[in-house]
């Protein structure tokens, strides 16, 4: 999956779009995907100016947004819905990733309840765990004013 087609089912924008491209994807299993982290990221420039690392937190939103285009293939309707997430559990931080780094996600899905889901996650760069967490999130409709 490329980003044209990543920019056609996830409502993120730059600067806030974390995923490049989908690698794998079994179809409400799993998925893999890629964020090529570059020196003009614009986190870079407070975090930190003299020793870059990508934020934690981006890196489990990356993790979020790829577990999103995992879900978004088995939704009916999916143009009235939107993912949110509603909780990160056992998040642990490995090592830092910094500009140059390709960052692999690798996400499955652990369950999945009519509107909520659970999905562990994996990140890692040149085949080193990173980062790992649970992701929650809840399926939502979108009002008549939001679309």
């Amino acid at each position: 999956m490329d980003i044209e087609k990543i920019l056609g089912l996830l409502p993120h924008r730059y600067p806030f779009l974390l995923v490049d491209k989908i690698i794998e994807i079994e179809e409400g299993k799993r998925i893999v995907g890629i964020k090529n982290v570059t020196i003009n990221e614009q986190f870079f420039q407070g975090h930190f100016p003299k020793k870059p690392v990508m934020p934690g937190v981006l890196i489990l939103e990356a993790m979020a947004q790829t577990g999103a285009l995992l879900l978004i293939g088995s939704i009916p309707e999916r143009e009235k819905k939107l993912i949110y997430l509603t909780g990160i559990e056992k998040a642990r931080f490995r090592r830092p990733v910094v500009p140059g780094d390709q960052l692999k996600m690798e996400l499955t899905l652990l369950n999945l309840k009519e509107r909520f889901c659970r999905i562990g996650g994996k990140a890692f760069v040149e085949n080193n765990l990173v980062a790992e967490a649970e992701i929650l999130a809840a399926l939502v409709d979108l009002e008549k004013d939001e679309k």
